[in-house]
């Protein structure tokens, strides 16, 4: 372990050797920290928190803090950080209550500065939160997905894979996988075309998307009608599986679709 004269780092704390440790960083007892990782200076990685290897830890964040839960009264619960995760200055990170016992990152997620994850939160394998992101408690955010920048999510939403979400958006529903959203109230504005083709999707798949989503979205049926029409003409295929699946578990409610007799997709 590798760490400057002014940081506060409990002894009883299990750091690997070859983590580097900034000046006047706070370490408390009750914390792992992987090999390879960096702590930058004045963060404070509270009790509870697991930090996995390789992961970058930027100036000034707080890590671990209590649940901000009237019905959190002290009980141990953990913050878990995946592998290669990098969280940026001043992002405050809760961990979990009694309800899930833990807020978890999962490998390769970006977390961009001033942005807040709530208790009991999972934000899944390589998604993106940009600046000032708010995250209320219990919301799950896909993965691989990309929330612009000052949006704000309520409590006990999910936000499915390969979505991306613009920026300064007030999140009240469930936004179902591999989707463009944006404008107020939050609506759907199309498939998510550009990441799709990036992370190596075909373009049968992205066609087979954008279709289930003409009949979800675009094609002025009610919700019930567009899965109807969905299950008779479409043929069976995992993709379009996971899109029902998604919809027809959603407790909080679907975005809507925007109303609108042309958008563009491509």
């Amino acid at each position: 372990m590798n760490f400057a004269e002014h940081s506060i780092v409990h002894p009883g704390a299990r750091i690997d050797q070859d983590v580097i440790i900034e000046p006047f960083v706070i370490i408390e007892q009750d914390v792992q920290i992987g090999k390879g990782t960096t702590i930058a200076s004045h963060a404070v990685i509270k009790n509870g928190t697991r930090i996995g290897k390789h992961c970058n830890i930027h100036e000034g964040a707080i890590i671990g803090g209590d649940p901000q839960d009237q019905k959190y009264k002290g009980e141990p619960t953990l913050l878990l950080i995946d592998d290669h995760v990098t969280i940026r200055e001043y992002c405050t990170i809760n961990r979990g209550t009694r309800a899930k016992g833990e807020t978890l990152v999962k490998r390769g997620a970006l977390i961009m500065a001033y942005c807040h994850v709530a208790h009991d939160c999972l934000i899944k394998e390589g998604a993106v939160l940009s600046n000032n992101v708010q995250l209320a408690g219990h919301v799950t955010i896909g993965e691989r997905a990309i929330i612009g920048g000052m949006t704000a999510v309520q409590q006990f939403l999910h936000i499915g894979d390969h979505t991306f979400i613009g920026g300064g958006t007030l999140v009240r529903k469930d936004v179902p996988p591999y989707i463009r959203v944006a404008r107020e109230p939050l609506s759907y504005v199309g498939v998510n075309t550009i990441g799709l083709r990036r992370r190596g999707f075909s373009d049968k798949d992205i066609h087979l998307i954008q279709e289930i989503y003409r009949i979800l979205f675009v094609k002025n049926h009610n919700l019930s009608q567009g899965l109807d029409q969905l299950r008779e003409v479409i043929d069976p295929h995992p993709i379009k599986e996971e899109i029902i699946s998604f919809v027809v578990g959603s407790e909080k409610g679907i975005i809507r679709g925007f109303k609108q007799t042309s958008i563009d997709e491509n």
